[in-house]
């Protein structure tokens, strides 16, 4: 792994659907832009190595910025930007492999 996990795994998604995916072993994080699918892999196996999670595979997908309206002074037109556009992952673990407990969502 050329990089930190920390730098890999930016932080777990915890949405409805995410946690009801859960019971078929897929968790969702948001990534490194430039992080592959076997580095998510091991960051994934290093951060729950306590656990003993194995994973199965990873998909990956990047989520386009929204473009958003600015407020500006009175008189003016509003000017557009975008949101910063991400990178999320859904790993999913072996069938033998335990769930991960703080990410159930209970």
């Amino acid at each position: 792994m050329t990089k930190p996990i920390h730098q890999i795994l930016i932080r777990p998604i915890l949405t409805e659907k995410s946690v009801a995916q859960t019971a078929q072993k897929k968790y969702m994080f948001v990534v490194a832009k430039d992080a592959t699918k076997i580095e998510i892999a091991r960051a994934v196996e290093a951060q729950f190595a306590k656990e003993k999670v194995k994973v199965a595979s990873v998909n990956t997908m990047t989520v386009r910025g929204k473009q958003r309206r600015m407020a500006t002074r009175k008189g003016r037109r509003p000017t557009l930007g975008t949101t910063a556009s991400w990178k999320k992952a859904v790993v999913t673990l072996e069938a033998s492999s335990p769930n991960i407990p703080m990410l159930e969502g209970a």
